[in-house]
Order: C-alpha cells, then sequence, then structure tokens
C-alpha cells in the first residue's frame, strides 16, 4: 500500500500564507497582541485560529510551488490584509486613550502617568484605566467572536492573490482614526463641561475674595468633584463604546451580527 503524500508542500505553503493574515492580525489586536501576552501565547492563539478557517478556504490558495515569486507576492498581500484588520481593532479602542486624556487634563490628573500595558509606552493614568477596562468589555460582550468573524469575512471581501485595494484600505483607516477622535471626545463631553464650569466658579471666587488662596481649594476639590463623576458617568460613557466597537466590527464582519 502506498500513501500519496504529494498535495503535502501546497498544503504547508497555503497554512503559511494563511498563518500570514491570521498572525499580522493577532500582534496588532487589542488585548490579544499586547507586549505583556507571552510570545507563546499569542503564537498558539494564531496557529489555531489558522487551523480553524485554513479548511473553511483552502480552495481560495491557488498555489504553483514552482514559482516562487507569486507565493512571495501573495504572503506579503496576506500580511497587509491582516495589518489592516488588526490595525482597524488597535485605532477603535485608541479612542479611550483620547477620552481618557482630556479626562485627566480637566481632573488635574494630567502630570500622573503610568506605563500603558496595551501600548508598552506611558500614557495618563485614567486613559489606561479606560483602556483596560475597554479590553476587558470586549470579551465580556463577547465581541472578540467578531474579530473572528471579521478574519472569516476577509477571504470574501479579500480573495487570496488577487490585488488589494489599497484605496479603499487607507479610506478606512482614515474613517477610523477621525472617528475614534470624534467617540473620545464624546465620552469626554461631560467633563469638559465640568471643566468649564468649574474653572469660571473659581474664576469668579477669586475676583470676590482675592486673599483666598483658590489653587490650593480648587485642585483637591476639582480631584474630588471629578472621580465622583467619572464613577456616575463610567457606565454610559463604556457603553457608548462598546456599540461603537461593535459597529466598526460589524463592518469588518457583516455575516456575523
Amino acid at each position: 500500500m502506498t500513501i500519496d503524500i504529494s498535495f503535502l508542500p501546497a498544503l504547508g505553503a497555503a497554512f503559511m500564507l494563511a498563518f500570514a493574515r491570521v498572525g499580522t492580525m493577532v500582534m496588532l489586536l487589542p488585548g490579544i497582541g499586547e507586549l505583556n501576552l507571552p510570545t507563546r501565547v499569542r503564537l498558539v492563539i494564531a496557529l489555531a485560529l489558522t487551523a480553524v478557517l485554513l479548511p473553511l478556504h483552502r480552495a481560495a490558495y491557488a498555489i504553483d510551488l514552482q514559482a516562487l515569486g507569486p507565493v512571495i507576492t501573495m504572503g506579503g498581500e496576506e500580511m497587509l490584509i491582516g495589518a489592516m484588520l488588526g490595525l482597524t481593532a488597535r485605532l477603535a479602542i485608541s479612542s479611550l486613550q483620547v477620552a481618557g486624556f482630556v479626562v485627566a487634563q480637566q481632573l488635574g490628573f494630567g502630570f500622573v502617568t503610568a506605563v500603558d500595558p496595551t501600548q508598552n509606552e506611558q500614557g495618563v493614568l485614567v486613559g489606561n484605566f479606560l483602556t483596560m477596562l475597554g479590553i476587558t468589555l470586549i470579551f465580556a460582550t463577547n465581541l472578540h467572536y467578531l474579530i473572528i468573524g471579521a478574519l472569516n469575512d476577509s477571504y470574501n471581501l479579500f480573495q487570496p492573490g488577487a490585488i488589494p485595494f489599497t484605496g479603499d484600505m487607507a479610506q478606512m483607516i482614515t474613517g477610523v482614526v477621525t472617528t475614534s477622535f470624534r467617540i473620545g471626545i464624546q465620552l469626554a463631553a461631560p467633563f469638559l463641561v465640568f471643566g468649564l464650569l468649574f474653572n469660571v466658579g473659581l474664576g469668579v471666587l477669586s475676583r470676590l475674595m482675592p486673599q483666598m488662596q483658590v489653587f490650593f481649594i480648587g485642585l483637591p476639590l476639582s480631584i474630588m468633584l471629578g472621580l465622583v463623576l467619572l464613577m456616575l458617568v463610567i457606565g454610559a460613557m463604556m457603553g457608548t463604546f462598546v456599540g461603537y466597537l461593535e459597529d466598526v466590527l460589524g463592518q469588518l464582519a457583516p455575516h456575523s451580527l
């Protein structure tokens, strides 16, 4: 009895091409693609997703191993598609950093920084808190399934071997950046109003009582009232963010909703 294994090289090449798309996306995803997550864990997640998705789209990879150039070109295109998908999710969650920066400035926490585990760089404390809370809500509300759905639907939008529409990709990324900034400002809108009213009140108080040291009274009072306001509106803030992120992921995975 003979066993035909001639299909293995083509299957291995298809697996590596699918892994280029999936692995690049996993590397950029919020929550999963963080540098503080062990590399082996991220690698196992990427390999597992590739093993699940490849049987569904194996026919899409028409590979001729006699011509190495087209295979390498296809690998670069797959990485570009994966980077676009992962970067879209990463930019969407950056709206929380925008909101956190504005909130910190209004509360007087603008000088308090710590290492942001999602960006591996210094960030304001409130922004780091909101970002970690947002990542937790992604898994708590099962939005991460939409990310897997986006990977599956990406094979309908971007066929392997076809030239990606870089113009459409750039337009989508630009739209996500502008919308993320707008959502971040909207999330921080109550604190912008609070900061305006509070500073106007301090200005009036300083004119009425010039001998009072307004700064020593205003800073602790701003922090205390700001934290109370944050406690009251954080539920609405995160609900708005989850709705926005669901819309973004829904555009990437329209058949998974």
